[in-house]
This record gives structure tokens, sequence and C-alpha cells, in this order.
């Protein structure tokens, strides 16, 4: 199998310090939390963006700020900012990350309910998103959170309409309210993605762990994080962020799977080498 490319979702747009205290809300705190799981070996760091007080936002300059500093600690790093915001947000709003031309960003693959809320994605913003990345050349990571999201950006990639081969792929199990997180879901939408493509899985709530082990073992990525989930077991919190990959690394070390770093991460994805 290749090596394993592990992704840090820091701080996400809902989690609050009321779930877990370390959540990262200031710049010094984001910072501080990527480089904990990057030196514990996460080679992506997915970036939400949060003002000061915690209120999630989408604002160019405040990523451009957090992105500028955590390149400065870590400059070979992979940052995914995300294009999914918060909900409720425009998209718009929601696609200014992209102005700074990433090498990478989320293309979020369809409306869904996530938990007592909406999370609207219509076919034309899917399409503006897909055409941004097009035309920015960013790579875009799909997350797909209902298995017939999957089914619609492949649809769309035979069209142009999003860029194609070779696809990434993340998939959100567990969320409330979408596809839940077992191994046959996952095991399905694997499946059906084109020859060439990679993937990774990420495991919402108690699911986490179990979903980080599947992926492990099916040869596929793992995502953990605050993002999704702020415990290290049942009823013991994470310290850090590092704290969630440092299991992901153990997990993989007893069933047979090196790490990757950013830049071996890269060349899996089919990304240019890093400048």
């Amino acid at each position: 199998m290749e090596k394993l490319i592990i992704t840090a979702a820091i701080c996400g747009a809902e989690v609050t310090k009321a779930n877990n205290p370390a959540v990262p809300y200031t710049v010094e705190e984001m910072v501080r939390e990527a480089k904990l799981a990057y030196e514990a070996g996460a080679a992506i760091i997915h970036v939400h963006v949060r003002e000061d007080d915690g209120t999630p936002t989408q604002d160019r300059e405040r990523f451009r700020v957090v992105m500028d500093a955590i390149r400065k600690e870590l400059p070979d790093v992979i940052m995914i900012p995300s294009t999914g915001g918060a909900t409720g947000m425009t998209p718009e709003e929601r696609l200014q990350p992209t102005e700074l031309f990433p090498e990478m960003a989320t293309l979020d693959c369809g409306t869904c309910n996530f938990g007592d809320e909406v999370f609207e994605n219509t076919m034309p913003t899917m399409r503006a998103f897909g055409k941004r990345m097009i035309e920015n050349h960013i790579k875009p990571e799909y997350e797909c959170f209902e298995i017939g999201h999957l089914d619609t950006v492949l649809n769309m990639a035979k069209k142009g309409e999003v860029p194609g081969a070779p696809m990434q792929f993340n998939f959100v199990l567990g969320v409330p309210g979408c596809t839940p997180a077992t191994v046959d879901n996952l095991a399905f939408l694997v499946g059906k993605i084109p020859a060439g493509s990679t993937w990774t899985v990420t495991g919402v709530g108690r699911s986490a762990w179990t979903m980080a082990a599947a992926g492990i073992i099916m040869g596929g990525n793992v995502r953990v994080g605050f993002e999704d989930n702020v415990y290290l077991g049942k009823g013991h919190k994470a310290a850090s962020n590092g704290e969630l990959v440092e299991k992901v690394v153990r997990l993989a070390k007893e069933l047979g799977r090196e790490i990757a770093t950013p830049d071996e991460a890269r060349a899996i994805l089919g990304m240019p080498a890093r400048k």
C-alpha cells in the first residue's frame, strides 16, 4: 500500500471552546494546533478560520493572515482551505479563500441535512465553485456527505464543470442526517470512484476511530481533528489536534502503513511538486 496521508481539520466552523478548551480561534492558536498536528504526522491541514471570539468567517484577509502564519512555521505543509464555511453563508462568502490561489480547496458535492441545519450546495453553486477552481488551478478535495454526492460530482467532471482526473475525495460519514459511518457504506463509495483517484475518510464524532481504522486497512487516507471529533477516547478529551494525529499514527504502525510527508502526499495526490 501507499503511504498514509493524514489530514488534520484543526477547528472547523461549529465546534467551540465549550466543547474543548483547546479548539483554536486566534491566529496564534491556529498556528499552535497546525504545528502540533504536523509534528505528530499530518501532511495536510484543513483550514477554517475564526474571528478571535470564535465566530466563523470566510473573510479572505483572515484566511490570508492565518495561512501565511502557518506557512511561516510549516513551509512544506499542504493546506486545504474550506469553501464550505458555516451553514447559512452565501456562495460568494464561501469562495473567498479561492482568491488566494491555494494548492487545494474543498468543494462540497451536494445539499444535505447537517444536524438541525441544511447545508445548501445547489447545482449552480457547485458549477460556480468548479469554474473558479479550474480558472485558479486549484485541486479540489471533493467532500461527499451522502452517497448521491459522489454520483453528482462524477457527472460534473465528465461534463468539464469541475476539475477531473486525478480526483481526490473525502468521504465524510456520520454527520447527523447524512450517510451513516459504516464500513459497508465506505466500501460502497470507494468502489465507485474512478481508477487513479485517491480518497480520504472522515468519521464524525464517535465514528472517528472506526473509520480511521477502516481507511488505514483499505488503503485510503484519514482525516481527524477537532472539526470532527474532540475525543481521544470515550470520555477523554484530546489536549490538542496533535494527540488525535498521534493516535492515527499508532493505528497505522500497528496495521503496517507508513506515514506520508507533505511532499510524498503531493506525489500520491498527483499534484505538482512544491516550488
